[in-house]
């Protein structure tokens, strides 16, 4: 005799929105920052939308300035892409190499022949959001989220940004218009497509309401 299997629901997965700071808050953690080592480092990963492995394993050489762009070398899903380099990023860069001259890691470590270790660039992090006065617990990987919220809400194509943060899915990418507070602002409510009558859409109080 088959024995019967009741169907059992499995628990759904919780699907967080990631937490975007604003663009001035990017601005006053960028701004905060004394190091101009950890400057740069915050700035490119913000700059170019680059996971926090993507930065550290940056190589001198993958800085291309003649043709403004930079190259993450096998990044997630192991494969190569070019992200944009801004001239305002490779001001701070090129500074950045007067006073440092790395010659194979871009940011290396104080250990000899190894690039930074993450935990030293999340702390700088952590410390550039706090001396800038805010209390949200600001990682690297938010600085990735802010990247392509901002470009999106700065009218990008959602294609590109796929293509620029490495997804290999564009559902992955998607769930940044779930984030977008110009999108969100920009669609309106139903209550506002009807017509309503003048004197319900009117801001006077009614009859009803009384002097108190």
């Amino acid at each position: 005799m088959d024995t019967v299997v009741p169907d059992i629901p499995f628990p759904r997965t919780e699907r967080k929105l990631p937490v975007i700071l604003s663009t001035d808050e990017v601005l006053r953690i960028l701004s905060s920052i004394t190091s101009l080592k950890y400057r740069a480092i915050l700035m490119i990963a913000y700059a170019a939308g680059l996971r926090l492995a993507e930065v550290i394993n940056l190589k001198v050489s993958d800085i291309d300035s003649a043709r403004m762009v930079i190259r993450i070398q096998q990044g997630k899903g192991r494969k190569d892409r070019y992200v944009m380099l801004s001239p305002t990023l490779l001001t701070i860069l090129r500074r950045y190499w007067h006073a440092a001259r790395p010659t194979f890691w871009l940011f290396p470590s104080r250990v000899p022949g190894q690039p930074i270790s993450d935990s030293a660039i999340q702390k700088a992090c952590q410390r550039a959001a706090r001396d800038a006065g805010l209390t949200k617990d600001v990682t690297v990987r938010m600085l990735r989220h802010c990247f392509a919220t901002h470009l999106l809400e700065a009218g990008a194509n959602i294609r590109l940004i796929q293509t620029l943060l490495g997804h290999h899915s564009v559902h992955t990418t998607e769930r940044y218009t779930h984030v977008s507070i110009d999108t969100v602002c920009a669609t309106p409510s139903p209550l506002d497509l009807l017509a309503l009558p003048a004197e319900v859409a009117s801001d006077e109080p009614p009859s009803w309401v009384g002097n108190r």
